[in-house]
């Protein structure tokens, strides 16, 4: 909308503002002023970027709903029927009355669903500013009309092509004629009515089925291969008798020299009054392709949940020394991704998917040294410390909530480089809204049921076809990003235990505040109303003849008939709140939905336990989950052999020198194996212990570089003997102490490999004991998500916003004393003198008046307030701010000027 046509709204606008009249808006600023707060709320909670920053007022607010960003945003966001609507509206005439509209939807014959869902298409536009006017002079904003509207160079989802007065623009007044006259019209005296002439036969039916029975057969052939689009085909330089048929009667008019294109009147004949060849009005259902029993579902959940558990305390586990380095551009190398998949037994997506969960929750971050490397974070130990469902809990919603976006991993960017797990450029704002969608969607469905993906996939471009790469309106950053983000939430949810064998398990559901009751998943009735909450009032209409039906049970639409700006609520189809839908909910909900999630997943989770099974052949079987002190305790002085429902430990000689090297005797190995074990401890589990013990710390390591000393000087010298030890650079000092030119650490390994069991020790002479380290970065907060657009305003916000906006439009509005009767003020502050506005601020206070004045705050900035002065006294006013809605003291040399207010307008 251009700035010239919203400042004459300004002007008309002030005129029907201060007599309360109920004539029909004319301009888009005049219907947002006619609308209720309620109204004004829904608009700035469908379009939040129209509130950044809050408009002064409702001229400015359907400035910037006007401009094409913001318009471009809105129609992202509607649904295909919904854009069908607004498609057809750019192609009727300006403005359309509501049953050309229906005409355009519904066809000559009709459609009984076209007929029920365009009333709420309707609504919706014109809820979000994107439509207004009365039902029969319906107007959809100018930029929305340009970016819909058929053109050359950006053809319309209609497929239909330019008006008979656009395509004969410029034509030569004897070139019309010679038309009219060829289809058996009267000729005219000028142009314009030729035109008139032409347009009046193609929209009459009878007339225009008389002239097509007069035409050839091939002709109508070549109407065939237009009408549905692209309406324009290439002719040569003497064309063929159909074509020149055609073209003589203007059913083919001139686009350039060499193209012809069928005039949209006579399109719209040939399809019967189509304006879409396929509206779709109801959304397609998503259909299971599987079910299973729910109680099937929930426990092959939950066993992935506690995989998922397993999964991430083995990723910190691996890096507890200190994980992979960060890449200088941020994220990890290909490499180390490599080994942590290998170290974790899944694949480079899979472990990618693991590493973005763990990070997305808080648990590993960079470091920030100067050498910077991932590790755990503080945050990991309090969670390890959680109940494990409240630990999946936080996993899951972490998932749900975060913009990062693993799927990508792997991929390149614009510029032809390789996406890194951790990097800083996965993030997808449409991620939670998407992931949140999907799980919705399987809610709905019977319980126990996994979804047929091409039927869901379908539902999620019916629901948002813009964003999905078709459309007149398509904005950089793929055609197919919802779709894989759809598929990428369906593989997610599995490995996460949000679902099970594809259906949505009973914990899943808990996360999703206001999901469905399943097998309620019907084409009409879970249909979302495309960026609103269930409790928005959507702008309805109704005409004579066109009664708004077709409705759902709780969805309020106020109607905007002539002269009934406040029609009563009429049902609509329910749907997921704003927050709900765009993936982002406040901060009580999602805690309460971790807190049910978890108590519905605890009792499927396996109890853990406190003992294992010893075997003869060195191994011992947890039968599930350790408790955790066994757990740790198990993890030094054996090795994790095998993983699944049983995990397997085997005991090796490397194994118990790890726990005698922790500190621990002998003695206390086999005290912690009996009191562990459900079956008595292996003889050859006990040889072995008090055979490692035996020899472990006879030989002594210290630092010279190095140095061995022993009791027994014969097995230094089958050390000195043996020619492994070459590389060591050994030599004896005395009978029972050699020396090495290696450091302590590469000395103890050598030895070790030799066969032989050292012992470091400290200076003072004693045994080195040396424990699992666990390195941990500084405190980190897990990273924010990155959302596409503007948060959602909350209640609060919204409440301020419309009252700022209805008290500044006052201001912009309100009538002076020293005008004449019914002129606006368009927006220009009042200019006085000092003196004078001294004296007429002291007459208001004393009085008790308001008064319209222009205000400079201390950064400079302009604007306009009516108030109420209640004190004026040491070069400061003390008034009450019709626009602030508060008392606020104002300093005079502030104050631009001042004006009295008309009587009718005074706020007091």
């Amino acid at each position: 909308m251009g700035t010239g046509e919203l400042d004459r709204e300004a002007h008309v606008a002030a005129g029907t503002e201060g007599t309360g009249g109920t004539a029909a808006p004319r301009t888009l600023a005049e219907a947002l002023r006619a609308r209720g707060d309620e109204g004004l709320a829904a608009l700035l909670r469908a379009r939040p970027d129209l509130l950044v920053p809050v408009p002064s007022d409702l001229t400015q607010l359907a400035t910037r709903a006007g401009t094409r960003a913001s318009v471009v945003r809105a129609l992202e966001r509607l649904d295909r029927f919904t854009l069908q609507t607004a498609e057809a509206l750019a192609v009727a005439p300006d403005p359309a009355p509501y049953p050309v509209l229906l005409g355009l939807m519904a066809g000559d014959e009709g459609d009984p669903e076209v007929e029920a869902a365009l009333p709420r298409a309707v609504g919706i536009l014109r809820e979000q500013a994107l439509l207004w006017g009365e039902d029969d002079r319906l107007r959809l904003v100018r930029t929305a009309r340009e970016l819909l509207a058929p053109s050359p160079q950006h053809p319309s989802p209609t497929g239909l092509g330019p008006t008979v007065a656009e395509a004969t623009a410029g034509m030569s007044p004897t070139r019309l004629q010679e038309i009219i006259a060829a289809a058996g019209l009267p000729t005219t005296h000028d142009p314009v009515s030729a035109v008139a002439a032409l347009t009046d036969l193609f929209t009459d039916r009878e007339r225009m089925g008389a002239l097509l029975d007069t035409a050839p057969v091939e002709a109508l052939g070549v109407l065939d291969r237009l009408v549905w689009g692209p309406p324009y085909g290439e002719v040569s330089a003497n064309p063929a008798p159909p074509v020149r048929w055609l073209r003589d009667r203007g059913l083919l008019l001139p686009a350039t020299a060499r193209t012809v294109v069928l005039p949209r009147e006579a399109a719209l004949h040939l399809r019967a009054g189509r304006a879409h060849r396929a509206p779709e009005p109801v959304p397609p259902a998503v259909t299971p392709a599987r079910e299973y029993r729910p109680q099937v579902v929930d426990s092959t959940a939950a066993g992935q949940a506690y995989t998922a558990l397993a999964t991430i305390e083995e990723l910190a586990k691996e890096w507890n020394e200190g994980g992979p380095a960060v890449l200088r551009a941020g994220g990890m190398s290909v490499r180390d991704l490599k080994r942590t998949a290998a170290a974790l037994d899944v694949t480079e997506q899979v472990a990618a998917f693991w590493l973005e969960v763990a990070y997305g929750a808080g648990l590993i971050a960079p470091d920030g040294e100067a050498d910077e490397r991932y590790a755990p974070t503080p945050a990991f130990d309090e969670w390890l410390g959680l109940p494990a469902a409240e630990r999946w809990a936080r996993l899951a919603g972490a998932w749900l909530t975060a913009t990062r976006t693993p799927g990508l991993v792997g991929a390149q960017d614009a510029k032809g480089r390789t996406l890194a797990a951790l990097g800083p450029d996965l993030d997808r704002g449409a991620a939670p809204e998407v992931r949140r969608r999907v799980l919705t969607l399987l809610a709905g469905l019977p319980a126990g049921a996994s979804p047929d993906p091409d039927t869901l996939l379908a539902r999620l471009r019916w629901e948002r076809p813009l964003r999905n790469g078709r459309g007149a309106v398509q904005t950089a950053g793929g055609a197919d990003l919802r779709a894989r983000l759809a598929s990428w939430t369906l593989t997610e949810a599995e490995l996460l235990g949000v679902t099970g064998r594809g259906a949505l398990a009973a914990h899943g559901r808990a996360l999703l505040p206001g999901a469905p009751a399943p097998g309620t998943n019907h084409p009409v009735a879970d249909h979302p109303v495309t960026g609103h909450g269930a409790d928005h009032a959507v702008t309805g209409h109704h005409v004579a003849g066109h009664p708004v039906t077709g409705h759902g049970a709780d969805h309020p639409v106020d109607g905007h008939g002539a002269g009934r700006p406040d029609r009563a609520a009429v049902p609509a189809p329910a749907a997921p709140d704003a927050e709900t839908f765009n993936g982002r909910r406040p901060a009580h909900a999602a805690v309460a939905a971790h807190a049910g999630a978890a108590a519905l997943l605890a009792p499927l989770l396996p109890e853990p336990v406190d003992h294992v099974l010893l075997q003869a052949d060195l191994t011992a079987v947890a039968p599930g989950p350790l408790k955790r002190p066994l757990a740790d305790m198990l993890a030094v002085v054996a090795d994790v052999e095998s993983k699944g429902g049983a995990t397997v430990y085997r005991f090796t000689p490397g194994s118990v020198r790890r726990a005698l090297d922790a500190g621990q005797a002998a003695a206390d190995l086999h005290a912690f194996l009996a009191a562990h074990s459900r079956t008595p401890v292996p003889q050859p589990l006990a040889y072995l212990i008090d055979d490692v013990a035996r020899r472990h710390g006879h030989l002594r390591v210290g630092a010279a570089s190095a140095y061995v000393r022993c009791d027994d000087d014969a097995v230094l010298g089958e050390i000195l003997a043996d020619k492994r030890s070459a590389s060591l650079r050994l030599r004896r000092l005395a009978p029972t102490v050699l020396a090495a030119q290696a450091d302590p650490a590469t000395l103890l390994e050598g030895l070790r490999s030799m066969g032989f069991a050292p012992a470091a020790e400290s200076a003072e002479g004693d045994v080195l004991i040396t424990r699992a380290h666990a390195y941990r970065t500084p405190a980190r907060t897990a990273p924010a998500p990155v959302p596409e657009g503007p948060p959602e305003p909350d209640a609060t916000l919204l409440g301020a916003a419309v009252k700022a906006i209805r008290a500044g439009d006052l201001a912009s509005t309100v009538v002076r004393k020293d005008e004449p009767a019914g002129a606006a003020t368009n927006g220009a502050p009042p200019r006085t003198s000092a003196a004078e506005t001294l004296a007429t601020v002291q007459a208001a206070a004393m009085t008790g008046s308001a008064v319209w004045i222009g205000y400079v705050n201390a950064e400079g900035a302009a604007s306009q307030r009516v108030i109420a002065p209640v004190r004026v006294e040491g070069g400061f006013v003390t008034a009450y701010d019709h626009t602030a809605d508060e008392v606020r003291t104002y300093p005079l040399h502030r104050i631009t000027g001042v004006a009295e207010l008309a009587d009718a307008d005074d706020p007091t």
